[in-house]
């Protein structure tokens, strides 16, 4: 029997990236231009709010768009031919397990790296990221991305940012769900102390495996979570 794979429907935030993308490698928006505000964009794609956000956060990570507090988004200075295709990477399951091997490649190693080289002020700010890891998807990320930071590894930085970005939506449907399990929480919870603890306790060998073992457990809940849809 022949194998057909299932046409997979794009997410609207996937569509509106793909024609800001396009807008970019055409010239339509060049470096330094600033795009229209989330409102206007919702009511020129006919989309909603969320929809928008997520694709800025997407090409936010990819380095195609620089958000600025309080001034929007503008488009950065970027060779057209780097830029990633939504259509090759995305966070649907066929593509999930990928992502997560990127990420135990790059986290379990930002996680020794900031073992060696955190400073007191650096344990401080995870610490306070710790006790609010959980309350959402946004906080969680926070808390990766600033063991990502305590590298001094900019461009280790911009690879979390991407591979995040594309998760986006996955991963905070995937906290939707376990936020009803108290169980879950409570464990994923005990995972981060022991990053943290390990970080703090500038052991290396210890942090690599506390995230590797944080990250395979998320992989199989999220992949467990996907199957079921």
């Amino acid at each position: 029997m022949v194998a057909i794979e299932k046409i997979v429907t794009k997410k609207v935030s996937v569509l509106v990236a793909e024609q800001i993308e396009e807008m970019i490698k055409n010239q339509t928006l060049k470096p330094g231009d600033k795009l229209p505000s989330i409102r206007e964009l919702c009511e020129q794609l006919d989309v909603g709010r969320s929809a928008v956000r997520d694709a800025l956060l997407t090409l936010n990570g990819k380095g195609a768009v620089h958000m600025k507090q309080g001034e929007g988004a503008f488009i950065c200075e970027f060779d057209s031919k780097n830029l990633f295709n939504q259509t090759a990477i995305s966070a649907e399951k066929r593509h999930m397990k990928e992502l997560f091997q990127v990420r135990k490649i790059l986290e379990t190693g930002a996680a020794a790296a900031a073992a060696k080289d955190c400073t007191g002020e650096d344990i401080q700010a995870l610490e306070i990221l710790l006790t609010d890891s959980l309350r959402e998807w946004g906080a969680d990320y926070k808390f990766h991305l600033k063991i990502a930071k305590m590298t001094g590894n900019p461009i280790l930085v911009q690879l979390m940012e991407f591979i995040s970005a594309t998760m986006t939506q996955a991963m905070k449907d995937f906290h939707v769900q376990i936020s009803e399990n108290g169980e879950e929480l409570h464990r994923i919870m005990e995972q981060h102390v022991r990053i943290f603890e390990a970080i703090q306790a500038a052991d290396p060998n210890q942090a690599k495996r506390a995230m590797m073992e944080h990250l395979h457990h998320v992989e199989k809940l999220l992949l467990e979570k996907t199957s079921q849809k």
